[in-house]
């Protein structure tokens, strides 16, 4: 397997691969993510060093992005709010690849890009109707903290979402 920073030429891939899991999720009544979040968001973490790409013999099995901010980290109570944390955001698993590890080794991968950057924490955001997103970040030994984020969009829609963190 091939575990690197993304460049521009696997966006159409990334796109792709985005797009099969929206559809599943969509399927699963999990509608949080659509044509616009989270594809429009790749050309920019590409630029920004920002998004990790998982390979497997040429074909993408899984990506996220790690950022140093978050719109809602102020919204929740972190276990210690001045500690050095990273944020992972737009985890995705090619659905091919779905419920075989993937997604635990690309959490343990993005522990070893967070605590290379010398931070104490990674943490997420994770919508409230998501459960079994919510079930895979406990069973990966992240911690719910206090508090929620009200992410509000352009149209009115709103994800209440809930803030979660894993010791690095």
């Amino acid at each position: 397997m091939d575990f690197r920073l993304a460049v521009m030429q696997d966006l159409s891939q990334l796109k792709d691969m985005y797009k099969q899991i929206i559809k599943n999720m969509n399927e699963h009544d999990i509608q949080i993510w659509d044509d616009i979040y989270p594809c429009e968001f790749f050309e920019e973490d590409i630029k920004n060093n920002r998004l990790y790409v998982l390979f497997n013999n040429g074909e993408m099995i899984s990506a996220f992005v790690v950022c140093d901010t978050d719109p809602g980290e102020k919204a929740v109570q972190w276990h210690d709010d001045h500690a050095k944390a990273l944020y992972i955001n737009r985890l995705g698993v090619n659905i091919k690849y779905s419920q075989k590890g993937t997604g635990s080794y690309m959490l343990a991968r993005a522990k070893e890009v967070a605590k290379g950057s010398g931070a104490e924490y990674l943490r997420l955001f994770v919508a409230d109707i998501n459960e079994p997103a919510i079930k895979f970040y406990i069973r990966n030994g992240f911690e719910k903290v206090d508090g929620a984020y009200d992410e509000v969009f352009d149209d009115g829609f709103m994800l209440h979402e809930y803030g979660y963190e894993i010791k690095v």
